[in-house]
């Protein structure tokens, strides 16, 4: 559990790496510090206007993909 409030610095850089390792389809950072991302092409498109949000869906991605690697599901 976090003992402190996720950051807007924090999401970016989950969400830039993510994108760099090929994990998500599309990532684009807003105007206003939300995120605009994509997992597969064919995904609906999801804004996280709040770091919170962004590393909730952090986390979504690296369960994931921690799965697909082991092949067990969650």
């Amino acid at each position: 559990m976090r003992t402190t409030t996720a950051t807007r610095a924090e999401a970016d850089a989950w969400i830039t790496v993510l994108s760099r390792y090929g994990h998500l389809h599309h990532a684009e950072p807003g105007p206003d510090g939300a995120w605009t991302v994509q997992r597969t092409p064919t995904s609906t498109p999801r804004t996280l206007h709040h770091p919170v949000l962004a590393l909730d869906f952090v986390a979504e991605v690296l369960r994931d993909v921690r799965r697909d690697t082991t092949g067990l599901p969650r």
